[in-house]
């Protein structure tokens, strides 16, 4: 399935769904950890442009979900 072009503030409200929460924000960029307390972080910029298609797809790689799974907390 393809990724929707989307902005960060829907990436992050997507993340927040699947039980990510921000931890803090360092410059431009939101830090996400999961509730979890699992040893990954997202670092998800804060802007008003699209969001890279390949960043996207590495920060769902890295929340261990499919695209179909992301797709769906939009």
């Amino acid at each position: 399935m393809k990724l929707p072009v989307i902005k960060p503030r829907q990436a992050i409200n997507a993340f927040q769904r699947a039980g990510w929460y921000v931890d803090h924000q360092t410059g431009s960029h939101v830090i996400m950890c999961h509730e979890d307390n699992r040893p990954v972080t997202l670092s998800i910029p804060r802007h008003e442009r699209d969001m890279p298609k390949g960043l996207l797809s590495g920060l769902i790689k890295d929340a261990s979900l499919t695209y179909d799974e992301f797709i769906k907390l939009l």
